[in-house]
């Protein structure tokens, strides 16, 4: 018979694997159900077939945070052999045969904390206990066999849990131990609890309780703590601190890496002939390193893991995000359009969008939503999808879309999302622009002579406030002239704390306003990417260009 064995990280499971099939998820009517947020409701299947060789396949159920089988993600049904590494989420599980572990889930054991503290203690800093071991180690080959042992562990794909109780059984094999024990600690410190133990003989391992200052010296202080004979001291006699048992000795020593402490590793002796001393320690220190580096490994791979699932959400929304931009605005004679965007991450606040509305009217408007990323992206559609919905209106009226828009995004998000935006309407009798300017960039008019204004904002940003109003405004344009809009990414763009300037795009654009629009947007991209040089982008660049031609 199979068995599926695994950890969440903070549970473990075994369950009997019979042939035909064992759903698998958070749900508490799965099979296997695995309480791990991680874990979708119905994550995965495990289908066992009757027959002797009863062989294993495991198909993902369309789950949230994927399934992988020796850290590939699996699409299809696959067939798993034993010990093969399958993760759930961020859980660790493996294939294992009927011998190993009982069935049904397995609680962790809580360690209680005591305020007796011992007195016939030594403690030593990390750095002491790794001192280099004394000459009578080369004496000992079984130790320089555990070394090497342990460090394959650090190449090995396997759970978590099957690590550590196999480094407990090799570490047994070199330093005289009635229990072992790796425990770690909770974030706030206030709960020990052991993630693997080691009793020869198969004894229970009874209830834990430490110190609270030996576990505040190890935690915090980052120290290792040697144990002579606690039943010298009378409170230990009472078997009040430490750990109930009859020990004669203790050694435990921190699991920790780049600063931070993992857990403890503990082994204590009721032989009064294995007495631990300094070497024993520094021996414990070692594996303890071991140990710590392993453990420090899973978590990289979690991170890296998470981080692969994240990276392929923002690819895709970043491709959402790109197809809700028009790609090429609607033909309007006597009119040069042109769009630009540059997103400085995957996915960014920035928009723009042309229409040409029913009447025969075209809009046209950019916009920069409050903050960065994720949140702004979403923010970004919802003010798209809002003014689209308007389009269809048969007298679109500008003055009442901003209003509608502005009252939803106020109303349907949280206190400081807004957005700045400028909306313009080009007349179909092709000479005048209505617009509002809703605390946007000033755009730039350049008129076909060079002279040129700003069109300054004629009220606030939108989603800011219950009640605001704007102004309506209105410009005339001739052949040649053209309104040059731009998000704050252009004039931001900075460079060893020297920003592009409003001074800069305004003398590239009216040096290049004899172009079409598309070449006045390359032309000043040209000059930005110029003065930035190799500097990070810090926010997203958008260009619109409108600019009236001869018909």
């Amino acid at each position: 018979m199979l068995k599926l064995v695994g950890t969440d990280g903070r549970r473990f499971y075994s369950w009997a694997l019979t042939p035909g099939r064992h759903s698998i998820g958070r749900s508490a009517d799965c099979d296997c159900s695995i309480g791990d947020n991680t874990v979708s409701r119905h994550h995965a299947e495990l289908e066992v077939s009757d027959d002797d060789e009863q062989s294993c396949f495991l198909k993902d159920l369309g789950s949230h945070n994927g399934t992988q089988v020796n850290s590939v993600m699996i699409t299809d049904r696959v067939l798993i052999k034993l010990e093969d590494a399958i993760s759930f989420g961020s859980t660790e599980f493996r294939l294992a045969s009927a011998d190993e572990a009982d069935n049904g889930p397995i609680e962790r054991t809580t360690a209680r904390l005591s305020d007796h503290d011992p007195q016939n203690s030594v403690f030593l800093s990390i750095n002491e206990a790794l001192q280099p071991l004394p000459t009578k180690a080369a004496d000992q080959p079984e130790l320089l066999s555990t070394l090497f042992e342990m460090a394959k562990m650090l190449a090995l794909h396997e759970p978590k849990e099957v690590m550590l109780q196999r480094s407990l059984g090799l570490i047994s094999s070199t330093i005289p131990a009635e229990r072992l024990a790796v425990l770690f600690v909770s974030e706030d410190q206030s709960e020990v609890y052991t993630a693997a133990s080691l009793l020869p003989g198969g004894r229970d391992p009874g209830a834990f309780t430490l110190s609270r200052t030996i576990v505040n010296e190890i935690v915090n202080n980052k120290n290792s703590i040697l144990i002579a004979d606690p039943l010298d001291d009378p409170r230990f006699a009472a078997q009040q601190s430490i750990i109930m048992s009859q020990m004669k000795s203790a050694i435990a020593v921190p699991l920790f890496d780049e600063g931070k402490v993992l857990g403890i590793l503990y082994a204590d002796t009721t032989n009064p002939g294995h007495r631990y001393d300094s070497y024993h320690l520094r021996v414990l220190a070692t594996f303890g390193n071991i140990i710590a580096s392993r453990l420090l490994n899973y978590a990289l791979l979690a991170e890296r893991e998470e981080k692969h699932v994240i990276d392929a959400e923002l690819r895709r929304a970043s491709a959402i995000q790109k197809k809700l931009l028009t790609d090429c605005p609607p033909d309007m004679p006597g009119w040069d359009i042109c769009a630009f965007q540059e997103q400085s991450r995957s996915v960014g606040g920035d928009l723009y969008d042309f229409k040409r509305l029913p009447d025969g009217r075209l809009l046209f408007m950019v916009a920069d939503v409050s903050g960065k990323g994720m949140g702004a992206a979403l923010l970004m559609s919802n003010i798209l999808a809002s003014f689209r919905i308007l389009y269809a209106s048969k007298r679109f009226d500008l003055m009442m879309a901003v209003q509608r828009v502005s009252e939803q995004l106020l109303k349907y998000s949280d206190p400081g999302d807004f957005a700045t935006l400028f909306v313009g309407l080009i007349e179909s009798d092709g000479a005048t622009v209505e617009y509002i300017n809703a605390g946007h960039n000033p755009p730039l008019l350049v008129k076909a002579d060079g002279t040129h204004q700003m069109l300054e904002a004629s009220g606030i940003m939108i989603g800011a406030f219950d009640g605001a109003d704007w102004e309506r405004q209105t410009v005339e344009l001739a052949p040649g002239d053209l309104i040059f809009v731009f998000s704050d990414g252009v004039t931001e763009a900075e460079r060893d704390d020297e920003q592009y300037g409003e001074q800069r795009t305004e003398q590239m654009v009216i040096n290049a306003r004899d172009m079409s629009s598309a070449e006045i947007v390359d032309c000043l991209m040209k000059d930005v990417n110029t003065f930035m040089g190799d500097a990070p982008r810090s926010d997203d660049i958008t260009i619109l260009t409108v600019k009236r031609v001869s018909m």
